[in-house]
């Protein structure tokens, strides 16, 4: 990076932690809270409006997963990631009937703190318990994900970038609390969306001068990059309306409904009806703000067809392999070969386009065939490439190295360290929020229940600080372990799936089977969970479908559990 990109990056990230940390203290002075109590701490007093809690929940999902690997995934796989969204405007829908005017009825400071009253202290451990297990290991992928990929790119070393990201965010979220959390989020929200959308114009932009934003969708449909919906029904395939839809409504159902990390978002809401639209807003805006980002990927996809792309797109593995004597000449080979059908193909998109513009379907059929034989044979060269390069031990896996290559390498000076700033904020801001849901639900959910004599307001606010440190630091060093992950979006909502489905089914249990009690519902979780890790190693299922399985064998396995045992609710 040049100078000036490190003076964006630098005063971009400084600002934003100063800056909310004052508004915290500016917020407290104006106030009756002084953040001695846990509402004030935990929730924000209670005060946000519901753009202060849509853009809260819509930061905390968008991680800096969503901007590194979401327009990698399009480049690679198309647009039909777009359908695991498909469920979230419904499950916002149910959510607001639903689970806001309960939590709010009973006032509680946490989601776990309802299946207490509900249930009993053990069904409430173990769903905090599923919570922070999962939670911590999606935190730790969300710092190590953006770290290692920056990490590869500008040749920094991993674990200092993981690091400065845990530092600066334990430093705000600690000081601060939910209230440091959500201004942050707010700045951080606005870095991401001018970044993201600057860096969309520039795509387009980018692209031949004879090649119009309209030809690029062209292009990118006829290469399967445009396929949003596919109607087909199959358990196995990941990306489907159906899975999206009815595995993705349990998935949102439970991330949003379940989760402290979402949950004490918009329980910091001034008002049911706050909390509601700051809720309906994320509804209704997430799926734009996924097909945007995802678009940019197919449009990226478009753009390295008439721009030579790397043979492979992670550097550092480049570097290995071609510093190995062994293997350096027969790679530069591989590389040769690829440039020359490269350069082929474009020759076979130029002939497409002209077709297109004559209306010549004929020639239009010819162009696709001659295209299909050059993705052919590019396909059976990177193949080759990526053979050589895992019998050298490199992971062959780059889809999260798609996106910032073409910011390193094409973008103007100054816009570079925005987009640097871009991922760290979105990093940071995922990462607030988990940490400070981890730190609240340890302090409520386990520290009050065990050491529930001494409780006061103020000790339990420095508890719920030393939690946020603690939980800070066990998220670094995870994160120093985490090792080599596939495409990172796929990853966080792999781990996600895995508890989401026994979460959300103890709370369905909690909202509409008054009959069943703590303990039937609390064997029925241990035992999905054992079946959902069956799945997992032994099947082939579409994790989204997890979470729709999980749920079903909870509520079914309660029941089945307190109609044989008779036990009392």
């Amino acid at each position: 990076m040049q100078l000036l990109d490190w003076l964006v990056l630098l005063s971009t990230l400084s600002f934003v932690v100063v800056w909310s940390i004052r508004r915290t203290y500016l917020a407290k002075r104006m106030n009756a809270g002084d953040g001695n109590t846990m509402q004030d701490y935990v929730l924000s007093g209670r005060e946000a409006k519901w753009y202060t809690v849509a853009v809260s929940v819509m930061a905390t999902q968008a991680s800096a997963i969503t901007f590194i690997s979401l327009p990698g995934q399009a480049y690679t796989d198309g647009m039909r990631f777009v359908q695991s969204y498909f469920g979230l405007p419904l499950a916002m829908v149910i959510l607001c009937i639903t689970a806001i005017p309960m939590y709010r009825k009973l006032n509680v400071l946490t989601a776990y703190e309802f299946l207490g009253k509900r249930f009993d202290l053990k069904t409430r451990g173990l769903a905090a318990f599923l919570f922070l297990t999962q939670r911590s290991l999606a935190a730790s992928i969300s710092i190590y994900a953006p770290s290692i990929v920056l990490a590869i790119l500008l040749g920094w070393n991993v674990h200092y970038v993981i690091l400065v990201i845990g530092i600066l965010v334990v430093l705000y979220t600690t000081l601060g609390g939910t209230r440091a959390v959500s201004w942050a989020q707010s700045y951080q929200m606005a870095i991401i969306s001018l970044g993201m959308v600057s860096v969309g114009f520039l795509v387009v932009f980018s692209l031949p001068q004879d090649v119009s934003f309209t030809d690029a969708l062209s292009i990118a449909a006829i290469s399967g990059k445009l396929n949003t919906v596919d109607f087909t029904f199959d358990l196995n395939n990941k990306y489907t309306f159906w899975s999206g839809l009815l595995g993705g409504l349990f998935l949102q159902l439970s991330y949003f409904g379940t989760d402290q990390s979402q949950v004490q978002r918009y329980l910091s809401g001034e008002s049911t009806t706050q909390s509601r639209l700051g809720l309906l807003f994320n509804g209704m805006m997430k799926i734009p703000m996924q097909f945007g980002i995802l678009l940019i990927g197919a449009l990226l996809f478009v753009f390295y067809q008439f721009t030579a792309p790397p043979i492979f797109f992670n550097t550092a593995e480049l570097q290995k392999i071609k510093q190995n004597p062994a293997s350096s000449q027969q790679f530069s080979g591989l590389e040769g070969s690829y440039s020359k059908h490269h350069a082929e193909r474009i020759q076979h998109y130029r002939a497409y386009l002209a077709a297109k513009e004559q209306h010549n379907e004929t020639a239009q059929t010819q162009a696709q065939e001659q295209l299909s034989a050059s993705n052919a044979e590019i396909a059976s060269v990177r193949t080759n490439a990526l053979e050589l390069l895992k019998s050298n031990g490199a992971n062959t896996n780059d889809t999260n190295y798609i996106f910032l290559t073409f910011v390193m390498q094409h973008l103007p000076v100054g816009l570079v360290g925005l987009l640097i700033a871009v991922v760290f904020s979105a990093s940071m801001s995922s990462a607030s929020s988990e940490i400070n849901a981890l730190a609240s639900t340890t302090v409520i959910d386990v520290y009050h229940n065990i050491f529930h004599g001494s409780r006061t307001e103020t000790r339990s606010v420095a508890m719920t600080q030393l939690a946020t440190v603690f939980w800070g630091a066990m998220i670094v060093v995870f994160a120093q372990f985490m090792g080599s992950l596939g495409s990172l979006i796929e990853a966080v909502n792999t781990v996600g799936s895995l508890f989401y489905g026994a979460i959300l089914g103890i709370f369905c249990v909690a909202f509409y089977f008054k009959k069943i009690g703590g303990t039937a519902v609390f064997i029925a979780a241990l035992v999905t969970e054992g079946i959902i890790f069956s799945l997992y190693n032994l099947t082939s299922i579409g994790f989204l479908w997890y979470n729709l399985i999980g749920c079903v064998c909870v509520v079914a396995l309660s029941a089945g559990i307190q109609a044989i045992t008779r036990a009392e609710v």
